[in-house]
């Protein structure tokens, strides 16, 4: 029997930080376990996700492609100007 041995890929202080990157990675296919202190419907406190070892390499680079900005969007494309007077 082969046991699947967790590894934990990424930890924050930041609940938010820690459920968007748990996001990132769950939109890029990789299962995640999330654990912390903030746990419940009052979630403060630190947050750590976890994957299977199989998953751990695919992780490692989601977070670090993650934390580098190359996931990092601009908020308008170049070729759509915004009128201020126009927005309601």
């Amino acid at each position: 029997m082969i046991e699947d041995k967790v590894v934990r890929v990424y930890a924050s202080g930041d609940q938010m930080a820690g459920e968007l990157m748990r996001g990132r990675l769950e939109a890029e296919g990789i299962p995640v376990m999330v654990k912390g202190e903030g746990e419940g419907v009052y979630a403060a406190g630190p947050v750590y996700l976890w994957v299977t070892a199989e998953h751990e390499t695919a992780a490692r680079a989601v977070v670090a492609a993650a934390e580098s900005g190359e996931y990092a969007i601009d908020e308008l494309p170049d070729d759509e100007p915004v009128d201020a007077d126009e927005q309601t």
